[in-house]
């Protein structure tokens, strides 16, 4: 920086309000010290040092629990991401996605970002990128779960929602079944009887399967005897393979109520491969009312994660927006279900 000042024939603190605090230069030296750097091969103050001296990195940190792509993958993410980044532009800073691989790195990982705060992204009860994010002291929230003591807290009432989305899909079953996410960060997919819900370390799993743990036995029914069909991604071409393996087993379901639009898609189109009836002889719902659920006829639950997401951002920046502020969920009813009002 003083090569570059006598270079341009200015103070070497000009040189430094060039690049940091621009407004307090004229146009007249801003370019004498660019020429003089650009001459001098000078690419400017190292970034890391000037987010020392500001005493902020000027990005917020989004920790994803899954690979990179599925923040581009998965619309539910993308939205969430959208309302992050639409918060990170208004402030004029970046966004840093930093994915989680299961590796001990994860951990390093967080402890080495330059961001001036974190948003989690849902992940599992045991997952130690948690406690890593809560060590580095910054400001932090989890969306979705799960709950951590100091960490902000972002998420619908999932076991409500969950409860009144299983009560439309099953209203008419006699053999209703649940197109799962994953239950623990094995992510282990498969068939299983009517598993505990407590057995799911992911909060957003565990939630769910009890609200539709609740609506079936509200109607009566036996839990022991719902299947549920786990998926190791929110993936439609997987749930269709498990839906398609349940549709052609001896005790095929007449109701499926997915965790989510993608996985309801799926089963969808199993029903249409195997000739099924939607509602006639298959109910079906999902969740988070997708651009992709109207034109598909999908009875879903409703809600803004572009909302969500950029309420996280403003916590991530320690703003501390209205503390009143909760997310709101609605049931939307369509022709997949029996009681579809449309």
């Amino acid at each position: 920086m003083a090569d570059v000042a006598r270079a341009a024939g200015v103070s070497v603190m000009t040189v430094s309000y060039a690049y940091n605090q621009p407004e307090r230069v004229s146009p007249e030296a801003r370019a004498k010290v660019r020429q003089a750097a650009d001459q001098l091969g000078y690419p400017g103050p190292h970034p890391g040092a000037r987010s020392l001296r500001r005493g902020h990195a000027g990005s917020v940190g989004v920790v994803l629990g899954e690979h990179l792509s599925y923040a581009f993958d998965d619309p539910q993410a993308a939205r969430f991401l959208a309302g992050v980044a639409d918060v990170c532009a208004s402030h004029g800073l970046g966004l840093m996605l930093l994915p989680i691989t299961g590796a001990a790195a994860d951990v390093d990982r967080i402890a080495e970002a330059a961001v001036d705060g974190f948003v989690v992204w849902t992940t599992s009860d045991d997952d130690p990128v948690i406690d890593a994010v809560a060590a580095t002291g910054l400001p932090a929230v989890v969306h979705g779960g799960p709950r951590r003591q100091g960490l902000f807290f972002v998420a619908i009432d999932d076991l409500a929602a969950a409860r009144a989305v299983a009560a439309e899909a099953f209203a008419t079953a006699r053999r209703p079944a649940v197109l799962s996410f994953p239950v623990d960060r094995a992510r282990v997919p498969g068939i299983r009887w009517g598993p505990s819900p407590e057995e799911a370390t992911y909060r957003v799993t565990r939630q769910r399967l009890r609200g539709m743990r609740d609506a079936w036995q509200h109607l009566g029914g036996d839990w022991s005897q719902v299947q549920v069909a786990i998926c190791a991604s929110n993936s439609t071409a997987e749930a269709e393979e498990r839906v398609v393996e349940l549709l052609t087993g001896p005790d095929a379901p007449d109701a499926v109520a997915a965790m989510s639009d993608e996985l309801a898609l799926g089963v969808l189109r199993a029903a249409a491969h195997l000739n099924r009836r939607i509602p006639g002889d298959l109910t079906v719902t999902g969740w988070d009312n997708t651009a992709q659920a109207g034109p598909a006829g999908l009875t879903t639950i409703g809600q803004s994660l572009r909302d969500q997401g950029a309420h996280c951002a403003r916590l991530a920046l320690d703003e501390r927006p209205d503390h009143r502020y909760k997310p709101e969920w609605t049931l939307i009813r369509r022709e997949s279900t029996s009681e579809a009002s449309g």
